[in-house]
C-alpha cells in the first residue's frame, strides 16, 4: 500500500509539473481512447464491409493510431528534458497535431458510418477534394514532430546534447520525413483488398503500409533506442544511436521498394 501511495504522490507531481498543452493533448489522447471502445463495441452489431475488410476497422486504427501519437509528444518532452511545453508555440504545435488528427478520425468516421471509402474514394468531385485534404492533413500532422525536434534542438544546441535528446530529435524528424515519403507513395498505390495480416491487415506483396508504419513510429522507437543507448552503452552510446537509426532507415527503405 506505501508503494501505491508513493506511485499516486508520482504521478501529482508529474501531472502539475505539465503545461496547460500537454495536459490538453493528454486528455485528447484519452478521447481517442474512448471512442475506439465505444467503435469497438458499436461494430460488433455492424457487419457491413468496403473491400472485404468491415467499415470501422480504418477508423479504430486512426484512433488508435492518434491516442500514441499524442501520447508520445508529450512524453519525448520529458525524454529529452525540455521545457519547451512551457513555450507558446508548443500550444501552436499541439493546435496543429490536434486539428489535423481530429478531421482525418471525424471524416474517416463518417465515411464509414456510410458504407463509403474515404481513402482513394475518387467517385466525386467532392469525395476526389476531400481525399487530397486528407493528404494534406497528414502532412501537417507529421510536421507537428519535426517542429518539436526543431524547437528543441533549438533550446538545447548551446549545451552538451544528450544521447537522449538526439534520439527525440532524430526520431521526431525521421517520422515527418519517411512517413511523408511513403505516405504520398501510398496515396497513388492502392493496397489489395481483403483482411491481410492479422490486426495490421496487411499484405506481402504491392503493400506500403509497413514502410508506412515504420515512418510514422520512428517517433516512438528511436527515442527508445536512445534511452537504452544511454543506460546500457555508456561513451558509445551517440554511435550506436547513429548506427541504429541508420539501419532502421535501411529498413524502411528496404520495406519500401519491397512494397512499390
Amino acid at each position: 500500500m506505501k508503494y501505491l501511495y508513493k506511485y499516486q504522490d508520482w504521478i501529482a507531481l508529474e501531472w502539475q509539473s505539465l503545461s496547460w498543452a500537454s495536459k490538453f493533448l493528454l486528455a485528447y489522447a484519452l478521447i481517442m481512447i474512448a471512442a475506439l471502445l465505444f467503435t469497438y463495441a458499436w461494430s460488433l452489431n455492424d457487419h457491413r464491409f468496403i473491400r472485404e475488410v468491415g467499415i470501422w476497422v480504418k477508423p479504430m486504427k486512426f484512433m488508435a493510431s492518434t491516442f500514441l501519437f499524442a501520447l508520445t509528444t508529450v512524453w519525448v518532452l520529458k525524454v529529452a528534458n525540455s521545457s519547451v511545453d512551457q513555450t507558446e508555440v508548443f500550444g501552436w504545435i499541439v493546435a496543429l497535431l490536434v486539428a489535423t488528427s481530429l478531421f482525418e478520425v471525424v471524416y474517416i468516421g463518417y465515411q464509414a458510418s456510410q458504407a463509403s471509402a474515404s481513402h482513394y474514394n475518387v467517385s466525386d468531385p467532392f469525395h476526389a477534394f476531400m481525399f487530397g485534404v486528407m493528404a494534406i492533413a497528414a502532412v501537417g500532422l507529421t510536421a507537428s514532430q519535426a517542429w518539436l525536434a526543431w524547437e528543441i534542438w533549438k533550446e538545447q544546441r548551446g549545451a552538451d546534447m544528450s544521447v537522449e535528446t538526439m534520439g527525440v530529435i532524430i526520431g521526431l524528424t525521421m517520422t515527418f520525413v519517411l512517413s511523408t515519403i511513403s505516405g504520398f507513395m501510398l496515396g497513388g498505390n492502392q493496397p489489395p483488398a481483403g483482411q491481410g495480416l492479422p490486426i495490421v491487415g496487411w499484405h506481402f506483396y504491392k503493400d506500403i503500409r509497413p514502410a508506412h508504419f515504420l515512418g510514422v513510429h520512428a517517433q516512438q522507437l528511436i527515442p527508445l533506442w536512445g534511452l537504452f543507448a544511454a543506460k546500457f552503452i555508456g561513451s558509445f552510446s551517440i554511435a550506436v544511436l547513429l548506427l541504429g537509426s541508420t539501419l532502421y532507415i535501411a529498413l524502411w527503405g528496404i520495406s519500401t521498394w519491397v512494397s512499390s
